[in-house]
C-alpha cells in the first residue's frame, strides 16, 4: 500500500525551475508566477513554456512579469490542508527579486493550517534543490521548524552564476541597476551575473562567450569540490545545445550528473534568449535522529 503523505508539506514557486519528473504526495507544490505582455497574461509552466517566451523576445515582443496573487497560495494551503496536511513550509525565490513569498506569507496568515514563509534569498534550481531538500526532510516525518531550517540551508549553501546575451531585459525589468547594466556591457566584455544576497549582481567581466562559458564551468568546479555532496544544475532559455555541452563538461569535471533545464518562462522573461546558468549547493553532512 502506498505511504500516506506527510503531514508537513512544502510549497514552492515555479521559478525554482524544477525537472520534468513525475511527482507524488511528498513532492513539492509548484505555484505558478504569470508572464504578461500588454493585456495578456499566462501561467508559465501551464499557459506557456520557456520556447516560446525565447520565441515572442526574438520576435520583438515586450514581456514583463507578475507574481501570483495571495488567492493562488490560499487555495494551494487549502487543498493541501483537505489532503491531510497539518502544516506548510513555503519556500519561494529571492524577496529582493519579487513579492512572491510576501503573498504566500499574506495568504499564510488566514489559512486553516500554520504556514512558515521561506525567503530563499535565490532563484532558479537553487531554490529548487532547497525546495527539494525540505520535502525530502517533511517525507521523513521531520515537524515544520526542521523542514524550514532544511531549505534555508541548503539555499545559502547554493552558488548561482549566469550569462546573459544582453542585460537590457533585467535593466527594463528593474532586476538590474542602471550602472551595473553599463558597467557590465563596457567595452564589448561578455558579464557573468551572480545571485548575492537576494540581489542580481555583477560577478566578473569576460571578453568572450567561450571564454565566459570557460569560466562558467571553473566557478562550478571550485564550488562542487568545496561540497561533500554537491548539487549541480544548468539552466538556459533558447539554448540546449550549448545547455547539453556545458553539462557534459560539468559531469566530466566534478563527477556529478548535473540537472539541465530550461529556465523558467518568468526567469526567462528577464533574462532574455541565450541566456545560460550554473548552480551548485550542498546537500551533504544532514542527517536525521532516529526518533525511536
Amino acid at each position: 500500500m502506498p505511504s500516506a503523505p506527510p503531514t508537513v508539506r512544502v510549497v514552492t514557486d515555479s521559478t525554482a525551475c524544477l525537472p520534468a519528473a513525475p511527482r507524488d504526495a511528498s513532492s513539492p507544490v509548484v505555484v505558478p508566477l504569470r508572464v504578461v505582455s500588454g493585456d495578456s497574461a499566462w501561467l508559465e509552466g501551464v499557459d506557456i513554456t520557456p520556447e516560446e517566451v525565447a520565441e515572442r523576445i526574438r520576435a520583438g515582443e515586450r514581456l514583463s512579469t507578475s507574481q501570483p496573487p495571495a488567492q493562488d497560495f490560499s487555495a494551494a494551503y487549502r487543498d493541501l490542508a483537505a489532503a491531510g496536511a497539518r502544516a506548510v513550509v513555503a519556500v519561494h525565490l529571492s524577496g529582493m527579486l519579487s513579492g512572491t513569498v510576501d503573498a504566500a506569507a499574506a495568504a499564510g496568515q488566514r489559512a486553516m493550517l500554520p504556514v512558515r514563509a521561506v525567503d530563499s534569498g535565490t532563484v532558479a534550481m537553487a531554490l529548487g534543490f532547497a525546495a527539494q531538500e525540505a520535502a525530502r526532510c517533511a517525507a521523513d516525518g521531520q515537524d515544520a521548524a526542521h523542514v524550514a531550517k532544511r531549505a534555508r540551508q541548503v539555499a545559502a549553501s547554493s552558488q548561482t552564476y549566469f550569462l546573459v546575451d544582453s542585460l537590457e531585459h533585467l535593466r527594463r525589468g528593474g532586476r538590474l541597476s542602471g550602472p551595473a547594466a553599463a558597467l557590465g556591457t563596457a567595452l564589448g566584455v561578455r558579464p557573468i551575473l551572480t545571485v548575492r544576497d537576494g540581489a542580481i549582481e555583477l560577478a566578473q567581466r569576460v571578453r568572450t562567450r567561450r571564454a565566459a562559458t570557460d569560466r562558467l564551468v571553473e566557478l562550478t568546479v571550485a564550488r562542487a569540490q568545496t561540497c561533500a555532496r554537491p548539487a549541480v544544475a544548468v539552466h538556459h532559455l533558447g539554448v540546449p545545445e550549448r545547455a547539453e555541452e556545458l553539462g557534459r563538461v560539468l559531469a566530466d569535471r566534478t563527477g556529478v550528473t548535473p540537472v539541465v533545464t530550461p529556465v523558467s518562462a518568468v526567469l526567462g522573461a528577464h533574462a532574455g534568449p541565450g541566456a545560460l546558468a550554473v548552480v551548485v549547493a550542498e546537500l551533504g553532512g544532514h542527517v536525521h535522529e532516529d526518533p525511536w
